[in-house]
């Protein structure tokens, strides 16, 4: 007890650390909390360290807090939408339009013809529908919140059941579960067919006097084969009509243009399509396969619309201006028919990449690292056509200590490089991987090589 004692004696003080620290690219209080939080751990240990042991365990701590702040990274993983990674990329006029707007005041709910209170994202709502081949359109803050807003209108007692086929119940990244989804909104679930295998008798017995809707979840994060089928959407909205049920769906993934002519990867259902095909609201992200910023978007018939915007729960889910602002840049540039980045990454030839690839080599022919041109496969990600892989090319990279070291050394560049190991390699992407990165990635392997 007394050696303890005297060891907790021997715990500099919190000023004297944070002088020992320095210069802190951190404001002084987090440095100060995270300390104080160290120390505080450190005095109900049985064993107390040394100084020096005490003042590293903290520098730890602050450079662990550090890497956590939201900053850009080098995505060297092939995966062209990475949720973890921030998904898809904004464009330079969507940054454009968002330095404009955040440092100014905007007209986000003001009429400038009448010189009065306006409506919020008129102009959005309008594009959005006609970019969908809707009757009309709005924004919440994201899918999820999308559905949870639909549920919640049209679910409720004495007509709360909602119907789903089994094979549709899906889970994506984070627990996003739909079933718990329909609950946590006060639905009821109506569970009808078998996983693999949903007729149109199915739905036809499921809909009675307390069915509140028609739920269809498009499969964007996972695929079955084999012994399956299910009901076309044209029929399973014929029957929906027929009993004035609204038939939604779920697309998650938001593709607006035909996937199958940017690479060589399947078709992804568009809204359009399944709005052609008696769908009466759809709705999907806007941070996919959209390239905007995060949303959650909801088109089709306008009746349904205008009642979900009357919605008192809808002023919770509403979007700020910077999200309105550029998911209509991002609306805009689609109907002007431009390109974005995701778009840029899907079709740039494999030579491209091959050719970046000698010329980052040749810029490390005196690094003692091992480098080579590999084969990669990128996928979209993002929960999307998980069957669909796009020719690529890597920098496989055979570094001089062990892998999970190097890979650290990476992450704790500037910026933080992600990649991926393979077949006991280090290997770069280059389709997710911009080109004006090139240099940084030189840079960074000069860096990381062993001392």
């Amino acid at each position: 007890m007394a050696e303890k004692s005297k060891a907790l004696r021997g715990i500099p003080a919190v000023e004297q650390i944070v002088q020992r620290l320095g210069k802190v690219d951190l404001p002084r209080p987090a440095v100060v909390a995270v300390v104080r939080r160290e120390i505080a751990a450190l005095r109900k240990e049985k064993q107390i360290p040394d100084p020096d042991a005490i003042f590293e365990r903290i520098r730890r701590a602050i450079a662990e807090l550090r890497s956590a702040r939201i900053q850009p990274v080098i995505n060297g993983t092939g995966v062209l939408i990475h949720t973890n990674l921030g998904r898809a990329p904004l464009g330079a006029q969507v940054i454009q339009t968002l330095a404009t707007i955040g440092t100014n005041y905007n007209n986000l709910e003001f009429d400038l013809g009448g010189g009065e209170r306006g409506g919020r994202a008129a102009y959005l709502e309008h594009n959005l529908a006609l970019l969908c081949g809707a009757e009309a359109a709005t924004v919440v803050n994201n899918c999820a919140a999308a559905l949870v807003l639909i549920l919640r209108h049209f679910a409720k007692p004495p007509r709360d059941e909602v119907v789903i086929s089994r094979g549709e119940l899906i889970q994506i990244g984070g627990g996003f579960r739909i079933p718990e989804i329909l609950e946590a909104s006060g639905a009821r679930l109506r569970e009808i067919g078998t996983t693999n295998k949903t007729s149109l008798s199915d739905y036809t017995k499921a809909i009675r006097r307390e069915t509140a809707l028609v739920l269809k979840v498009h499969r964007s994060n996972f695929f079955m084969s084999g012994f399956v089928d299910s009901p076309a959407t044209e029929e399973i909205a014929a029957l929906a009509h027929k009993h004035r049920v609204p038939f939604v769906e779920d697309l998650g993934s938001g593709a607006i243009i035909a996937t199958e002519k940017l690479a060589p990867i399947e078709h992804e259902p568009t809204p359009a399509e399944v709005l052609k095909r008696g769908v009466d609201l759809v709705c999907f992200s806007g941070d996919k396969l959209l390239a905007g910023p995060q949303a959650g978007i909801i088109a089709g018939k306008q009746q349904y619309v205008l009642k979900l915007k009357r919605e008192p729960f809808f002023r919770a889910l509403r979007c700020d201006k910077l999200i309105l602002s550029a998911l209509q840049t991002t609306v805009d540039s689609y109907l002007a028919g431009e390109s974005n980045a995701l778009l840029e990454m899907l079709q740039t030839p494999i030579e491209t990449l091959r050719s970046r690839a000698e010329k980052i080599i040749s810029e490390l022919k005196t690094s003692p690292l091992k480098i080579t041109i590999g084969h990669g496969k990128s996928q979209l990600g993002g929960g999307t056509l998980p069957r669909s892989t796009i020719p690529s090319v890597t920098l496989d990279i055979t570094p001089d200590c062990p892998l999970a070291e190097f890979a650290a050394r990476l992450r704790s560049a500037s910026p933080p490089i992600i990649g991926y190991v393979s077949a006991d390699k280090y290997k770069l992407d280059l389709r997710t991987i911009f080109p004006h990165q090139d240099p940084q990635i030189v840079a960074a392997l000069v860096r990381a090589r062993p001392t």
